[in-house]
């Protein structure tokens, strides 16, 4: 892929209520950290503006849809660019406003619109979101550059904590601020922290949504590897793998089990989905501490050879 791509802008929308479709207008006004004024998606999180390539409305109109502009809920239609080949973290600039790409489609919980008139709708899967790194103004006509990330970026982590009674509020989770703390002191970039109860399938969706629509680089997971019939963190993160990695969770069992023979006991495993890693970790945060002193510094190495962008060198 280029190292920048350039598009044209065709339309800017907005929706002044969540939940409607979004309107042509003649210009937006984006805000740092925000998104757009008046648009009732703005905010301080992860998905700020949404943009969509025109040639797929083209191509979903040919086959009968009569998708007027913004009836797919996106803010900001271009010409030219494949949106959904993109990588998480690529920057797009227009005039003053720098964007940042955060994210490629969304699962979709309640049906729009057009999907209800067509029986279809080509956002989750092709639209993506974006963060408003630099405010200015953007209209139609304007031309948008895409800037690719660099090879050696900032690796993206994830922290999610799985705990029945953290996700109640009857207990204060430590391990996993903890967990993201140890990260970011390593370089990494936490892109999201997440507190979910004990549930197979809502952490699956979870560990889905991160590594397929977020894109990140690594997601650790701290609780539910015990022997409770509650602890599901092992077969949710299973569920979702691509590949098996044995040796993380080996080498942190065999390493732990110098401290405490109850090692043994944990059930965590770490796999691959994709290009992202996802190693479970135990629940506690001296756990989660001993765990991440063992495999931090092997980690970059591993997720620069997943990412392609650096080569293995076996030991002589």
């Amino acid at each position: 892929m280029e190292a920048s791509i350039k598009g044209i802008i065709k339309a800017v929308c907005i929706s002044e209520k969540k939940g409607t479709e979004k309107h042509p207008v003649n210009e937006i006004v984006l805000k740092e950290n925000f998104g757009i004024e008046g648009d009732a998606h703005a905010g301080k999180w992860h998905r700020q503006v949404s943009l969509l390539s025109a040639e797929k409305v083209d191509e979903f109109n040919a086959r009968g849809g009569d998708a007027a502009i913004g009836a797919f809920g996106e803010n900001i239609l271009v010409s030219g660019i494949d949106f959904k080949k993109l990588p998480v973290g690529s920057i797009m600039r227009s005039g003053d406003v720098v964007m940042k790409l955060t994210q490629i489609g969304k699962e979709c919980h309640s049906h729009c619109t057009i999907f209800a008139r067509v029986g279809d709708c080509i956002m989750p899967r092709e639209g993506v979101f974006a963060t408003v790194e630099h405010g200015g103004v953007l209209r139609s006509g304007m031309e948008l550059e895409v800037t690719l990330p660099a090879a050696d970026a900032p690796l993206r982590a994830a922290v999610m904590t799985l705990s029945d009674k953290g996700a109640a509020g009857e207990r204060v989770d430590t391990s996993g601020p903890r967990a993201a703390q140890l990260l970011a002191e390593a370089g990494y970039e936490i892109v999201e922290q997440v507190l979910l109860p004990d549930a197979q399938k809502r952490i699956e969706r979870e560990l889905i949504r991160l590594a397929d629509s977020r894109q990140v680089d690594l997601i650790i997971t701290t609780g539910g590897t015990g022997l409770s019939l509650r602890d599901v963190t092992p077969e949710a993160t299973m569920a979702v793998a691509t590949r098996n990695v044995p040796g993380i969770a080996e080498a942190i069992r065999a390493e732990s089990l110098k401290i405490t023979r109850r090692a043994m006991l944990s059930r965590g495993v770490s796999v691959v989905r994709g290009q992202t890693l996802i190693v479970n970790l135990p629940g506690s945060t001296k756990a989660v501490e001993e765990a991440l002193a063992i495999v931090l510094p092997q980690l970059e190495h591993g997720l620069r050879i997943l990412k392609g962008s650096a080569h293995d060198c076996a030991r002589k």
